[in-house]
């Protein structure tokens, strides 16, 4: 049994910078492939960024490449989101999820799911 707990999230201006964390607990937290998730109102659960079990791939939704970077600490069995240039439209709930690897990550085959933080970007 694995539980994700976010933070970080609130209000941030269109161009600001924000910092997701995602705290985990239970298993080995290097066990899983850890990714973040957001939820828009009205629209899907959609993917944003990854990264394997080992921590040696990543991947990210293309609409935040070059701005969001994800990353973890393994000591601390917690997993970032660093946001930079947050878009009005990113306007969401930020969940944090594991899986067995990176592919199931993509394919949202997820075993554990985070509560969520909510992310509003003004403009």
């Amino acid at each position: 049994q694995v539980q994700l707990v976010e933070s970080g999230g609130g209000l941030v201006q269109a161009g600001d910078s924000l910092r997701l964390s995602c705290a985990a607990s239970g298993r080995t937290f290097s066990s899983y492939a850890m990714g973040w998730f957001r939820q828009a109102p009205g629209k899907e659960r959609e993917f944003v960024a990854a990264f394997s079990r080992s921590g040696g791939l990543t991947s990210y939704a293309d609409s935040v490449k070059g701005r969001f970077t994800i990353s973890r600490d393994n000591a601390k069995n917690t997993m970032y989101l660093q946001m930079n240039s947050p878009k009005p439209e990113e306007t969401a709930v930020y969940y944090c999820a594991c899986a067995a690897d990176l592919i199931s990550i993509l394919r949202t085959r997820v075993d554990y799911w985070g509560k969520g933080t909510l992310v509003t970007v003004s403009s």
